[in-house]
């Protein structure tokens, strides 16, 4: 059994095909087919159901995940330790980002990260299903870093810390009724017609419990699983209104936003193993997302 056998393994497992496997991997789809078959057929098991229109992993490719990840893991922190010998960082941080920053600069803080680290390789990865999905990926080590909202857990095994918060503010057209308002209660809108997130995104799952604590239900008639400016444009034409941060809401001057009576807090979370778990590039990359947070709030 090879490493680049069970990085195949796992590419395949993780986008559960194989050609957008073999893009990840960067060899021909034949060349990736050969090599999950050669790993099975040295395990004796099958690793992937392959009988129906969509692959699966079977009970021993899942089992044989957990562990795939471990000598992946184990291997890269290998490599990376010895980094401090021939001075200069490398290696890969698999991290996992958000739909929206806020006050954050994270694309600055990337950008400052890779031009003093040049060989280190950055994968980001945009996650639909919340950060749920980001905290399972970050125990069973397929990522490394990763920005959460609203996690509806913190599992120990992880540290979770706050790299900022935001009120929300409402946003809509200037001629809504409520336009002149300098801020107004929930339950007032809980007739409201909003473009919003689907149900999986943090900031969703923010309002919709925001509502409930009011006593009301968010109507959110519009889901848009895109960016801020999606959303603008649909209120701006008249299909609703929305919920922001104000990072965001004030990218659309042409919008009203308005303050709410009680304020509905956004936080985010850096999330990560703990310390000791951590390869240096992480280390490296997760310190300049903190100071990065840090002078967004001193801003």
């Amino acid at each position: 059994m090879e490493l680049r056998q069970i990085e195949h393994f796992l590419a395949v497992a993780e986008e559960m095909s194989f050609s957008r496997a073999t893009e990840r991997a960067h060899v021909v789809q034949s060349a990736l087919s050969s090599s999950i078959a050669k790993l099975e057929r040295e395990l004796g098991v099958r690793l992937f159901d392959r009988a129906r229109q969509q692959i699966r992993l079977t009970a021993a490719g899942e089992r044989f995940r957990v562990h795939a990840y471990e000598i992946v893991r184990a291997t890269r922190a290998a490599a990376e330790s010895v980094v401090e010998f021939h001075g200069t960082l490398s290696g890969t941080v698999d991290f996992g980002s958000l739909i929206s920053y806020g006050p954050l600069d994270v694309a600055g803080a990337l950008g400052e990260f890779h031009r003093a680290h040049p060989f280190v390789r950055l994968r980001l990865r945009l996650s639909q299903a919340g950060a749920s999905a980001y905290l399972s990926a970050l125990v069973e080590g397929s990522l490394d870093l990763a920005l959460v909202s609203m996690p509806n857990r913190f599992p120990p095994q992880l540290d979770l810390r706050l790299l900022f918060e935001e009120p929300m503010v409402f946003v809509c057209r200037t001629d809504h009724p409520l336009a002149g308002r300098a801020r107004v209660d929930l339950a007032e809108l809980a007739e409201e017609e909003l473009v919003g997130f689907p149900p999986e995104f943090g900031l969703r799952r923010l309002m919709d419990d925001a509502f409930h604590t009011a006593g009301a239900r968010a109507h959110t008639r519009y889901e848009v699983p895109a960016g801020y400016a999606a959303i603008a444009e649909l209120v701006a034409n008249g299909l609703g209104t929305a919920f922001m941060p104000p990072s965001e809401a004030r990218r659309f001057p042409a919008l009203r936003q308005i303050d709410l009576a009680d304020p509905v807090l956004w936080r985010v979370y850096l999330a990560s193993p703990p310390a000791s778990q951590m390869t240096p590039a992480t280390t490296r990359l997760a310190d300049t997302l903190l100071d990065a947070a840090a002078r967004a709030r001193k801003g």
